[in-house]
C-alpha cells in the first residue's frame, strides 16, 4: 500500500471508483497484497455477521494473463482467514454478482482490470447480495488488512476450494434465458466479446439455443489481447463486420463484459444513454408510475429532455455503476446506467451486466417496433467533448481556486443549454473535462482554457487524450 489506511480516515487509499487497480504484479496489484486484501475481506464479513457460521466466497476472473495469479492469491487469503471458496474461473463480473445469492455465499471476488489494457488488473468485492461494496464498506475492509496476521485461523478452520463450471451457474441459465426472450431477428447480429470474460459464454449459449444468425468476433482470449483493439474499446472492427456481413446492428463489451454498446447497421454507436431512453420507455409501459431512470452526471441533456417528454424522472448520481443502484435504492427507480454502457435493471440484475443488459435493449427494441438505425438521429445528443488529461498532481489541480472559477463562469455561459463537469478518473491519475453544449462551435475554446489551467497547476504528466 502506498499511503496508511484506517477506518478512521476521510478517504480510501486502495480503493477507487470501481475497486483496487493498478498493473499486475506491482503497486497495489501483487500477490501479497490480493492475499491480504481477501483476508481483510473475509475479517470484514465476520464482523458484519457475527453468527453466521461459516463464510463462503466466490471468485471469478476475466482471461488476463495475471488473473490466475491474483485469483489464487485472493483464494488463499480468504481459505487462511477460514473462509471456504467457489472458484468460478473466467466468467463475466456480473456473473460473480448474480452467483453470490444463487450459491448463498457471503460475499464474492472478481479479478479484472474491465476496460484496461492487459498488463492491469484489478479486485472487485461484492456483498452477499451482489452488490459491490460502499465507500464506507470498504474503508472498513482497508482497516483489517493492517492487521491480517491475527486473522490466520487454526489448521482445523482453514477454508476449503471446488471449482464450478460456467455452463452449471445460475448466471448461464440467465443469459440462456435473455437470448430465448430475444424476438427472431431478420438479420444477423454481431457481438464482439473483446477477447475477454464474455467469450465463451456467448459461444456455449449460441450453440445452446441455435442461434445460427449472431455471429461472435473478439472471441478468441490470450491472456494479452483483452480489449485490444476490439469491444467497447475499438468499435472499427465491429463497424467493419456489421457492413460487411450486411447485419442489422452489432453489440460490443468490455473486458469483464460489465459494460455494452450496440451499434446500429451503418456503423454509428448506439451509447449508453440512447439505450437508457429506450429501455427507460419499455420499462415504464411495463410497470407504470415505477420506472423513474438514474443516471450518472456524465449523461447527455439529450437524455433529461426525451425522458422529461415521456413523462418519466431523471435522477442524477456521481460515475460508477455501484453509485447508480444506489440511487435507484433511493428514489425507487427500476432502471439505471451511465453512457459508458454500464446497465442495471431491476429485478434483472444488480450490477452492470454487459450481456444481459445488451440482449434486454433488443428485446425492448422489438416490443416498442423501434427501428435501431433511426436511433441515433432521434436522440440528437447535444454536442459533447471529454477531454482526458493526465497530471503529477490530481488533488492540486482540483483544488485550484482559478480552476473552479473558470468552471463557473463557463457554465453560466452554457446554462441553460450546456454544462462543465470536472472530476479525477478513480483508476488512472488522469482529471476529466466534460464539457457538452447545444452550440458545439464554443467547445474547444472552453476545453482547451480549462485544460491549460489544470495543467499549470497540477503539472503534465504525459501526453494527455
Amino acid at each position: 500500500m502506498t499511503k496508511s489506511c484506517s477506518a478512521s480516515g476521510r478517504e480510501r487509499c486502495l480503493f477507487g471508483t470501481d475497486g483496487v487497480r493498478d498493473e499486475a504484479n506491482t503497486g497495489n496489484m501483487t500477490p501479497e497484497l490480493a492475499l491480504r486484501l481477501a483476508q481483510g475481506y473475509v475479517a470484514f464479513l465476520r464482523n458484519k455477521e457475527p453468527s453466521s457460521g461459516r463464510l463462503s466466497l466466490c471468485i471469478g476472473k476475466d482471461p488476463r494473463r495475471s488473473s490466475d495469479m491474483i485469483a489464487s492469491a485472493c483464494a488463499a487469503g480468504a481459505m487462511s482467514a477460514g473462509a471456504d471458496v467457489v472458484s468460478l474461473g473466467v466468467i463475466p463480473t456480473p456473473g460473480v454478482s448474480s452467483m453470490i445469492p444463487s450459491l448463498g455465499c457471503s460475499g464474492g471476488i472478481m479479478i479484472s482490470a474491465s476496460h484496461n489494457p492487459w498488463e492491469y488488473n484489478g479486485i472487485k468485492l461484492f456483498s452477499r447480495t451482489g452488490e459491490k461494496l460502499s465507500d464506507q464498506d470498504e474503508l472498513q475492509v482497508e482497516a483489517y488488512i493492517l492487521d491480517t496476521a491475527s486473522l490466520l485461523e487454526r489448521r482445523e478452520k482453514i477454508g476449503s476450494a471446488r471449482n464450478l463450471d460456467l455452463c452449471s451457474t445460475a448466471y448461464y441459465e440467465a443469459f440462456l434465458d435473455s437470448l430465448k426472450e430475444l424476438p427472431p431477428l431478420e438479420k444477423p447480429l454481431v457481438v464482439d466479446c473483446a477477447h475477454g470474460a464474455a467469450s465463451g459464454l456467448l459461444e456455449f449459449a449460441l450453440a445452446a439455443t441455435g442461434r445460427e444468425n449472431i455471429l461472435c468476433i473478439g472471441k478468441d482470449p490470450r491472456g494479452t489481447n483483452i480489449n485490444l483493439r476490439a469491444g467497447v474499446m475499438d468499435m472499427l472492427p465491429l463497424s467493419q463486420k456489421v457492413r460487411e456481413i450486411g447485419a442489422s446492428c452489432g453489440m460490443a463489451f468490455d473486458g469483464d463484459a460489465d459494460r455494452v454498446l450496440l451499434m446500429d447497421s451503418r456503423g454509428r454507436q448506439i451509447n449508453g444513454d440512447i439505450m437508457l431512453w429506450i429501455l427507460g420507455r419499455w420499462m415504464e409501459r411495463r410497470n407504470p408510475g415505477k420506472a423513474g431512470v438514474v443516471a450518472t452526471v456524465m449523461s447527455n441533456l439529450a437524455l433529461e429532455e426525451h425522458l422529461q417528454r415521456a413523462g418519466i424522472p431523471l435522477h442524477r448520481c456521481a460515475v460508477g455503476d455501484r453509485y447508480v443502484l444506489e440511487k435507484m435504492k433511493h428514489t425507487g427507480s427500476l432502471l439505471g446506467g451511465e453512457q459508458s454502457g454500464h446497465l442495471i435493471a431491476l429485478p434483472h440484475f444488480v450490477s452492470g451486466d454487459g450481456p444481459r443488459g445488451g440482449f434486454l435493449f433488443l428485446r425492448a427494441c422489438a416490443e416498442l417496433e423501434e427501428d435501431l438505425d433511426t436511433l441515433v438521429d432521434r436522440f440528437a445528443s447535444y454536442p459533447q467533448h471529454l477531454e482526458n488529461i493526465r497530471v503529477l498532481h490530481k488533488e492540486k489541480a482540483l483544488g485550484s481556486p482559478e480552476l473552479e472559477e473558470k468552471r463557473r463562469i463557463h457554465e453560466k455561459n452554457l446554462a441553460p443549454h450546456g454544462r462543465v463537469f470536472i472530476r479525477p478518473s478513480g483508476t488512472e491519475p488522469l482529471i476529466r473535462i466534460l464539457v457538452e453544449s447545444r452550440n458545439k462551435e464554443v467547445i474547444p475554446e472552453i476545453v482547451e482554457d480549462l485544460k491549460a489551467c489544470i495543467l499549470l497547476s497540477g503539472g503534465a504528466a504525459e501526453e494527455s487524450s
